[in-house]
Parts: structure tokens; C-alpha cells; sequence
């Protein structure tokens, strides 16, 4: 689902316009990237929490060139589900490839 058609079915579900829709879906996206950026967590009851890991420093190999490269310890973004996401994804039939 891209956001368009999460948009459209917003719309559709709540008889709001799709440019409402889409300006409220734009504000809570903004939202979540700027707390993160501050460090902060969010955390959304029932649906589930964006939080930080901190990754350490390391050395990264580039085997193409047979080089040693540093990369600094940095933070990246993480997603838990709450329950009732996971309960609701639970039983979803894979696809074979």
C-alpha cells in the first residue's frame, strides 16, 4: 500500500476530503521524524512504538576493494508493533517467491 491509497481509504472511511487527509497524514509523519530527530520515542497505543537503537562504532570491510572503512557509533529508527498489530498480522499466508 503506498500513502496515496492509505490517504484514499482514510477518506473514504472517514468522509474526509482526500487534501484533508493527506494534510493531517503529512503533519503526523512530520511529527514522528522530529521527535525522533530530538531523541525522543513515540509511542502509539494499540498500533505500536518508534523508538532509537544506538548502533557502536565498527569497522566495516568493503570487499570489492579490499579496504577497511570506520563507521561511528550512529542511531537508527526501530518499529515494535503493539499486540493488536501483531494479533492482526498474525495469521497472514506468506508469499513464495
Amino acid at each position: 500500500m503506498t500513502k496515496a491509497e492509505l490517504i484514499s481509504e482514510v477518506a473514504i472511511a472517514t468522509g474526509y476530503d482526500k487534501a484533508t487527509v493527506s494534510v493531517i497524514t503529512e503533519a503526523i509523519m512530520k511529527g514522528i521524524k522530529e521527535n525522533m530527530g530530538k531523541g525522543k520515542e513515540v509511542y502509539l497505543r494499540q498500533f505500536g512504538s518508534f523508538t532509537l537503537h544506538t548502533r557502536k562504532e565498527r569497522i566495516a570491510r568493503n570487499i570489492t576493494k579490499r579496504t577497511s572503512v570506520y563507521v561511528p557509533a550512529h542511531c537508527v529508527p526501530v518499529f515494535k508493533p503493539g499486540a493488536e498489530f501483531r494479533e492482526a498480522v498474525h495469521d497472514v499466508k506468506l508469499k513464495k517467491k
